[in-house]
């Protein structure tokens, strides 16, 4: 994968992350009584992170090169 689709790939999952942090609050603001739907939200939230985290370390230049 290029540098182009990775941060194309990268720019989509930061919408979805953004995306997912609207949904929640707003659920958790109006005292949704499906927790278990929050509890999800949350951890396809984290998994989001950790996958953005990970393609923005791969897109710093290696400085040891």
């Amino acid at each position: 994968m290029d540098q182009t689709e990775l941060q194309g790939w990268l720019d989509e999952l930061r919408v979805e992350h953004r995306d997912l942090d609207v949904v929640i609050k707003h659920l958790i603001e109006s005292r949704h009584h499906d927790s278990m739907r929050v509890q999800r939200l949350k951890q396809r939230k984290l998994k989001l992170k950790d996958m953005i985290n990970k393609l923005e370390s791969e897109l710093i230049p290696d400085l040891d090169a």
